[in-house]
């Protein structure tokens, strides 16, 4: 393909132009990194765990060992010109169970003057003043990236433990910030298994302040919702690496008590359902789309006088709620099954009873009662009878058959027992469930229930949706959003997860309820 090729004149500006734009500029961290006296006082009080204050730089170790420097950067030039080079910087969205808020890509190539500077001052000289604060060696590698935050964006409860981390840390620079725009850095106080409790301090951002903290197995933190419509929360971040703290090991949470059906009969799906529901051919085409799909939404389930008599039940002051946590895994309300008026308990029994068992086999095609049929069960019978006329034939052949009825009997697989286990859960600003180790580990195969009580003025916006994604991947599957007596079923296999979204701030006083059960086969 033909080109123009451009004179010698119109390179030399380009050149001048490329040459420029490479050349680091140097940054000047505060003078009290270069104090050897400074360093020796700092060290000994992070190696003994207790609080140290020497002019900007302040050390504390409650919750966990954190230490702020105001005034990092010497030079105020510097520093705009910084904020400016990462403005300019493209941000991608990231959002997922535990945050969501805009990051640029890796800083540790970026070739912007302002930007090679810091990176070069934190990696260099800053590391190795930190190693000897903390008496091991940090390694050479560089981890650093810029963060944005806007109206509602969060960061979530979490430790930062991950293979290599030793040391996190964050440069501010940000307008002026107070504690009610939010965007605080929490810090979370842990219990006897290493499991976060609450927050017990926050630091409100400001611009030029760089916050650290070791990565161990209890420091649980996170960054509190954005509430400023109208202020960026921008900051640099990273982390040192180096030998990781030991662990012990990971608390492991009893799983949910699980229950068989309640005796009880179909009365009390007459009584509740909406009637084209128990329409044996409807159901049949409900069977069909769920067989294809994996997961229905059935409108207007509950019939609509008691699906109003449960929704302003629920608003009673008599219902007792427990909030569920630890908040690295959840926050929201449960209801004491034991607090709920007559008619929401007979809707729990409902959801509970043999009756509804046997519907959502006729919904599902799974296995939850044992009148209905199991497809794998006629397979097996195919199986075993042209196992027969084999054996029968070999017999024939052989004149022996070794194999005793016992021994035919074991192989047939005893049908299970179903069961389930339910919450009835409210939702307001602030919660969410989030992802963890344990709940992979424990995945199987079940099918999801939920019946919401959430009114029109809910909103998609607000979250409090249930996110369905693959394990170890972020690309969500399915979602599922709160509407009105709209019952929602999701069958999961072991390598589906689930999250509740964090619900933020636009919700304002707005809450919701729900009846979230799982059904096992």
């Amino acid at each position: 393909m033909a080109s123009r090729r451009k004179s010698a004149e119109s390179l030399k500006p380009e050149k001048k132009k490329k040459k420029k734009s490479c050349e680091e500029e140097t940054a000047s961290v505060c003078s009290l990194v270069a104090d050897e006296q400074l360093k020796e006082v700092v060290k000994e009080a992070w190696s003994q765990r207790r609080a140290c204050t020497q002019g900007d730089l302040e050390l504390d170790c409650v919750p966990f060992p954190h230490c702020v420097i105001k005034n990092f950067l010497s030079s105020e030039v510097f520093l705009e010109n910084l904020q400016k080079e990462l403005q300019e910087l493209n941000f991608n969205l990231k959002s997922n169970d535990l945050y969501k808020f805009k990051q640029s890509d890796d800083l540790k190539k970026r070739t912007e003057p302002h930007i090679a500077g810091l990176r070069s001052a934190l990696f260099g000289p800053f590391r190795s003043w930190l190693g000897e604060v903390l008496g091991v060696p940090l390694e050479p590698t560089v981890d650093i990236s810029c963060a944005r935050y806007g109206y509602t964006d969060v960061l979530l409860c979490h430790d930062d433990e991950l293979e290599g981390r030793r040391v996190a840390f964050i440069l501010y620079l940000v307008p002026p910030w107070r504690s009610s725009d939010g965007g605080t850095l929490d810090l979370y106080s842990t219990d006897s298994n290493f499991q976060p409790q609450s927050v017990v301090k926050s630091l409100v951002p400001s611009l030029n302040t760089l916050v650290l903290f070791e990565v161990s197995p209890v420091s649980f933190h996170q960054v509190s919702e954005v509430l400023s419509q109208d202020r960026c929360r921008l900051s640099v971040s990273g982390w040192f690496h180096g030998p990781s703290l030991d662990r012990p090991p990971r608390h492991a949470e009893p799983p949910a008590a699980r229950n068989p059906h309640l005796p009880i009969d179909e009365t009390l799906l007459l009584e509740w359902i909406n009637p084209v529901y128990l329409d044996i051919s409807y159901q049949e085409q409900i069977q069909e789309e769920f067989e294809d799909r994996s997961e229905i939404q059935l409108k207007d389930f509950l019939k609509e006088e008691k699906f109003r008599e449960v929704s302003e039940a629920l608003r009673l002051t008599q219902v007792q709620w427990t909030k569920r946590g630890p908040p690295n895994k959840r926050c929201y309300e449960a209801a004491c099954v034991d607090s709920l008026p007559q008619c929401v308990t007979s809707c729990w029994e409902l959801l509970h009873s043999e009756a509804f068992f046997l519907l959502l086999s006729n919904f599902t095609g799974l296995r939850l009662h044992f009148l209905c049929p199991n497809d794998e069960d006629e397979d097996e019978d195919e199986d075993s009878k042209d196992e027969e006329r084999d054996e029968a034939a070999d017999g024939v052949a052989t004149g022996s058959n070794t194999q005793s009825p016992a021994a035919k009997a074991s192989r047939k697989k005893e049908p299970s027992t179903p069961l389930c286990c339910g919450e009835l859960r409210r939702w307001s600003h602030g919660g969410y469930t989030l992802l963890h180790d344990a709940e992979a580990a424990r995945a199987e195969y079940a099918l999801d229930l939920y019946l919401p009580v959430c009114g029109p003025e809910w909103q998609s916006e607000f979250g409090g949706f249930t996110c369905y994604v693959a394990n170890e991947e972020d690309e969500e599957l399915l979602t599922v959003y709160p509407e009105d007596n709209c019952l929602a079923l999701v069958y999961r296999d072991k390598e589906t997860l689930k999250f509740v979204k964090h619900i933020n701030h636009r919700s304002s006083s707005e809450s919701f309820y729900d009846f979230s059960f799982v059904y096992y086969e």
